[in-house]
């Protein structure tokens, strides 16, 4: 990774996976962009910034973690991360190993804006800027459908949040209302929105995703299909190489297996394609699947984030979790044979995105911006 220099921008997922955190990092930049073409933007994950190649093996030992041991992974995330949103408390240890390097980067990149994807370099930054030592406008932009209690608050100017409930659990925390936008968990802006209507489908085509490392029960699913009412099954692979070549091996004409797509514009062209997804419940599938108006079924869950994303997205009626003991080609057809439990699912859609804010984010970014300099003159002044 390239060190920090000068930027005006500064997006801050974290670790390189290619994350939803990243995702939301890129669309982000690609609406501040559409703002402000000539600015400097920098998207910097701060384990690699300060520790190198340590950063690899971190991503690499919690990736074996969450599939060899997600239990493990739950019962830890749900004690130390969740389950007491509304309690917070210093990160001494996380201070302790990234103080002095996110200290370092804005030294040097003078960012006069700041975007946190992910909760620990907000957390960090949140300090900072409580001291002084940081001046940037911060912006914590949510990619998950619940807050952990490692997110920054003091010291955070603004908030963009996927839904009313998170908005509302912030209002706790004491954050002004004026300070918190229902953006929904940003999509890259190539991914356009779609009108839909109910109607009944003898074949469907599907879209299956297990994120962008091909995880979440996949191969398990797959080989349960007998595509006797499914007309095409596209299956997003990710970075899982292995499931990608058994699937190009095993030939199957109504199944197209695709390699990790970094074009949103590819990406955007498969929605269009597709009647449904399958997908476990990561916030940047369930975003994009949710505009472009499909009905989502979850098959699976990672560890930690997902499960609690799925009681969220449950409440909200937004998903509709297959049941592994019956046939998972039934459960969909069951769906689109069925008029009423399609349009509910539409009216429930209605409802989500009727709470949020009618202001594109591109136009949320340009009103903090102005109102930060206007903040500076009359300081000066």
């Amino acid at each position: 990774m390239n060190r920090s220099q000068q930027v005006d921008a500064l997006f801050f997922p974290f670790l390189q996976i290619p994350s939803g955190h990243h995702h939301v990092a890129d669309a982000l930049i690609a609406e501040y962009k559409q703002v402000y073409p000539t600015k400097s933007v920098q998207k910097i994950d701060i384990l690699a910034y300060g520790y190198g190649n340590i950063e690899k093996l971190v991503s690499s030992i919690y990736l074996k973690w969450i599939t060899h041991f997600p239990n493990l992974y739950d019962q830890l995330y749900s004690q130390l991360v969740y389950k007491q949103p509304l309690k917070r408390t210093r990160q001494r240890h996380y201070e302790l190993i990234f103080r002095s390097v996110v200290k370092k980067l804005i030294n040097e990149a003078q960012p006069e804006m700041i975007f946190f994807t992910h909760s620990l370099p907000s957390n960090i930054v949140s300090i900072l800027k409580q001291e002084g030592i940081v001046t940037a406008t911060t912006v914590n932009v949510y990619t998950d459908f619940f807050i952990n209690c490692l997110w920054g608050i003091n010291g955070i100017d603004y908030h963009f949040v996927p839904s009313i409930a998170m908005r509302d659990v912030l209002i706790r925390l004491g954050v002004k209302e004026k300070n918190i936008f229902i953006t929904g968990i940003p999509i890259h802006p190539a991914l356009s929105k779609n009108d839909s209507v109910a109607e009944e489908k003898r074949r469907i085509k599907l879209l299956i995703s297990g994120g962008s490392l091909g995880t979440g029960g996949i191969q398990h699913l797959l080989s349960s299909v007998h595509l006797s009412r499914l007309e095409h099954v596209y299956v997003l692979c990710g970075k899982n190489n292995e499931l990608y070549n058994q699937l190009i091996s095993a030939n199957h004409a109504n199944i197209t297996p695709l390699n990790y797509i970094s074009s949103k514009k590819q990406i955007n062209q498969l929605y269009e394609q597709v009647d449904a997804v399958v997908t476990k419940p990561g916030g940047v599938t369930i975003s994009e699947s949710l505009m472009k108006r499909k009905p989502i079924f979850v098959c699976d869950t990672l560890p930690g984030q997902e499960k609690i994303n799925l009681q969220e997205l449950t409440r909200l009626c937004l998903v509709q979790q297959l049941d592994k003991r019956k046939s998972f080609e039934q459960q969909i057809f069951d769906f689109f044979v069925n008029i009423d439990r399609q349009e509910q699912f539409q009216q429930q859609l209605d409802a989500y995105f009727q709470a949020m804010d009618k202001e594109s984010i591109a136009n949320i970014i340009k009103r903090i911006s102005q109102h930060m300099i206007d903040s500076r003159s009359r300081e000066i002044n």
